[in-house]
Order: C-alpha cells, then structure tokens, then sequence
C-alpha cells in the first residue's frame, strides 16, 4: 500500500461489527444501520503524536472522513482529533 498521510491524518481500516451476540444470538443486518466506531490505524501523517500503526482506536459514528479504496480495500482518512480513543 502506497499512501501517506498528510499532517495530522490517520489511514484506518474500519472493523467490521460483530453480528452475533456473547449468548449465540446473531444480529441481522437491518437491525443496526450504525456507522462503524472501531478501526485499526494503518499509515499516520508527520504531526501525529498519540496514536501509532497498529493501535486500534474508537471514533465517533459522526467522525469527518474521506473514504479511499487502496488495493481493492476500503480505508478511511480523517483528523487524529477525530480519535476519542485507543483500545488496549
């Protein structure tokens, strides 16, 4: 993958949500139309500071973002300020 953020952007790679509960029970897709909220950091831009490749971080469902397609793969770029956190 050839993509480099620029300046305090972040290349994330959504998480797909989980369609079964703890208990068996699987979700169907018309139940929950809800944005993603949990991606996985794949490139930073120099002005990063806080999060590093490989963090999975939570954002807001209402997060500003660009969506690219890099290697037939669906990303998104958007502010580091959008991150309200990591995933430990």
């Amino acid at each position: 993958m050839n993509f480099q953020p620029l300046g305090d952007r972040v290349l994330v790679k959504v998480q797909e949500q989980q369609t079964k509960t703890a208990s068996g029970i699987i979700i169907p897709d018309n139940a929950s139309k809800e944005k993603p909220t949990q991606a996985e950091i794949m490139a930073i831009g120099s002005e990063v500071k806080h999060v590093a490749v490989g963090d999975k971080v939570v954002f807001s469902q209402y997060a500003r973002s660009a969506t690219v397609t890099l290697d037939a793969e669906d990303f998104l770029v958007m502010e580091v300020s959008e991150i309200l956190g990591i995933l430990s």
